[in-house]
């Protein structure tokens, strides 16, 4: 459903809650074509996600006559419009618009989405440029990012950029025994499930999540944008890695869980291999691995900043001031002898800034 249709200077912009009808969706999709790696949350499916039940999704398409030339996807829970996550960009720009034009339709179609919200967020990557949202009152942040590879180099040129740990634990994962295959049955989802239920409860590390299992077990249906990897060791499934993707567009690594008892025979290291191996057979031009921790980077490629806008309409601004505050104190702690920042963190528990 087309909810909103506003024209401004020499273009318009929709905001939409809903697929889009087919003239729509055609011009959405062109559009695609002319961004540089469009995600599956960049397009019209992101509608057809089962994980936004109940957080209001929506879309805001900025046009130059009848072309398409921005988009921003996002959900409008709790006072706040929010597009995208600090590792997952979901504001988009076509190559050959004027920049400017296009990120100033967008940031009017925030803020008409988000007209009584408290807090409007947008992340976009570092090579997508959004010269309105500085402009227009948007606090802007550089973050770390994701490591992103380029797959147009093949996968036998990626592996050879691998950290010699990765390459180590790859070569012992296949000494051990481990296979990697697609999930397509229910057998494999029910296996998956199993995983990711052990996963959530390790004592490894503290995982926050509510998982939603209708959700996922929707997905495992959804083979046009989703696919998961089973790592089987004795025909158990011991370790899992899902990715999603837009075809003609990036895929991304969506997340992985494992058995702690079976994080030595390193499947993941080989689950993470296979990924890149299907990837560049299917001809995805890039692969964001969805962070920057140290299992990703010793994938290789390069690390690509996440920029982050931020309106921030609170009472004297508490978001942005408690993060001034946080900045401060870790610029004081920094400056601090390293056993005393030691310490310190440790009291805090806060890791140490990348």
């Amino acid at each position: 459903m087309v909810d909103n249709v506003i024209q401004a200077r020499a273009g318009r912009f929709l905001v939409i809650h809903d697929f889009p009808p087919p003239d729509l969706e055609a011009a959405w999709r062109e559009f695609l074509t002319r961004v540089e790696s469009p995600d599956q949350y960049d397009a019209p499916d992101f509608f057809l996600e089962p994980y936004w039940k109940g957080q209001n999704p929506f879309a805001v398409l900025a046009f130059q006559g009848s072309r398409v030339i921005g988009c921003a996807t996002g959900l409008h829970t709790d006072g706040m419009v929010t597009c995208g996550l600090l590792s997952r960009p979901q504001i988009c720009i076509a190559k050959d618009a004027d920049a400017a034009l296009a990120s100033d339709l967008l940031v009017d179609g925030l803020q008409m989405e988000g007209a009584t919200a408290k807090l409007i967020t947008a992340y976009g990557w570092e090579w997508t440029p959004l010269p309105a949202f500085s402009n227009r009152g948007f606090s802007a942040r550089k973050l770390t990012g994701d490591v992103v590879l380029d797959l147009r180099q093949g996968a036998d040129a990626l592996y050879k950029q691998f950290h010699e740990n990765r390459k180590r634990n790859i070569k012992t994962a296949v000494k051990n025994g481990i296979t990697v295959s697609e999930a397509k049955t229910p057998e494999d989802l029910a296996a998956y499930l199993e995983v990711f239920s052990a996963w959530l409860g390790t004592e490894r590390k503290e995982i926050q999540m509510n998982p939603d299992f209708p959700a996922i077990a929707k997905t495992h249906e959804m083979q046009e944008n989703h696919r998961r990897f089973l790592a089987r060791h004795q025909g158990r499934v011991i370790a899992a890695t899902g990715v999603r993707f837009l075809r003609g567009g990036m895929i991304v690594y969506a997340g992985n869980c494992s058995y702690d008892q079976f994080i030595n025979l390193r499947p993941n290291d080989l689950l993470i291999w296979k990924t890149i191996q299907w990837a560049c057979e299917q001809g995805f031009s890039k692969y964001s691995l969805g962070g920057a921790h140290p299992f990703l980077v010793k994938s290789g490629g390069t690390i690509v900043p996440i920029c982050r806008y931020r309106l921030d309409r609170t009472f004297l601004r508490r978001h942005d001031l408690k993060e001034d505050l946080t900045d401060t104190a870790r610029t004081i702690v920094d400056k601090m002898p390293a056993p005393v920042q030691t310490a310190v963190r440790r009291v805090l528990h806060k890791p140490k800034r990348p």
